[in-house]
């Protein structure tokens, strides 16, 4: 992608900034002059990470899987937010449940980032980025049981669920900010098939090492995996735009504009999961004006 432009006066918090591709996120957005907020669950390794990074850095402590967390970290943010960067996740891990009851990766990669958003909007003056998958293609919205509470757990489609709801939540935060006349911009971005720390420690050496090998052969290192974070968060691209390698099958390539599923096109499954949310949550979208129907422009 083109270079950064220069970020300097601007403020930056990034979810899960402490390794893979939100560390390197956060390591280029503070080389380009912003101040960036390190919202990490274990501040002693965002401290780690952020002992390597140049410019104006900060650790602060934000557990997505406790909305108390998520309360207090928000509760402590003063003054405007250019951009709030949606990276942190879980993937494919043992059957858990968060603080407040949830499925673990649908309460981490999705409701956390619910609350947290808006939460935050309020003092959000550029654009919200969120970290998707090419997973969410395999994934269905369960209205009826999202948390996994009356069904037999299968983790890998509990994982797709919630990155399916991350573009789902993108799209119908687009839609309630126009409706709102805000100007701040909702986009979503995913890293193609990057080598990160999601899966390691849970699959077996043997496992790990094929997966290794397979997205050697396939994909890219968490560098080439932040560049569609990093065009999402600073390209001139208007509202509900995703991004992600250009490349074959989405592995890896250039980021660009990329097409998501016809489910992730759903406007009404959209506003369904976002009641559900506020539901869950007890968090609600606190900007005033008439939510319009229909669906926010996108480039692809």
């Amino acid at each position: 992608m083109d270079a950064l432009p220069d970020l300097t006066g601007r403020t930056v918090i990034v979810t899960g900034a402490n390794s893979g591709i939100g560390r390197v996120t956060a390591r280029v957005l503070a080389e380009h002059g912003a101040r960036v907020i390190l919202a990490v669950r274990d501040p002693r390794r965002g401290a780690d990470a952020a002992a390597t990074m140049s410019g104006e850095v900060e650790v602060r402590r934000l557990d997505l899987a406790d909305l108390a967390s998520v309360r207090l970290f928000a509760g402590g943010i003063d003054g405007p937010v250019d951009l709030l960067i949606n990276n942190a996740g879980l993937m494919i891990p043992p059957l858990g449940r968060t603080a407040d009851g949830f499925e673990l990766q649908l309460g981490t990669n999705h409701l956390g980032h619910f609350a947290l958003t808006n939460l935050l909007l309020p003092q959000l003056v550029g654009r919200v980025v969120t970290v998707s998958s090419i997973a969410h293609r395999s994934g269905a919205i369960n209205l009826h049981d999202p948390n996994w509470e009356r069904r037999p757990y299968r983790a890998p489609r509990a994982y797709a669920q919630s990155k399916l709801a991350n573009l789902l939540f993108t799209a119908e935060l687009q839609r309630r900010l126009e409706g709102a006349g805000s100007e701040v911009l909702s986009l979503a971005a995913h890293p193609g098939l990057a080598a990160t720390s999601l899966l390691r420690g849970r699959r077996g050496r043997l496992v790990e090492a094929a997966e290794s090998a397979l997205i050697g052969l396939l994909g890219h290192d968490d560098v080439g995996g932040a560049q569609p974070t990093l065009m999402a968060a600073t390209a001139d691209l208007p509202g509900d735009t995703y991004v992600g390698p250009t490349g074959r099958f989405g592995a890896r390539g250039e980021p660009g504009p990329v097409e998501r599923s016809a489910r992730a096109e759903d406007t009404q499954m959209a506003r369904s999961l976002w009641s559900l949310s506020e539901e869950l949550t007890g968090v609600s979208f606190p900007l005033g004006g008439p939510v319009r129907s229909g669906v926010a422009p996108r480039t692809a």
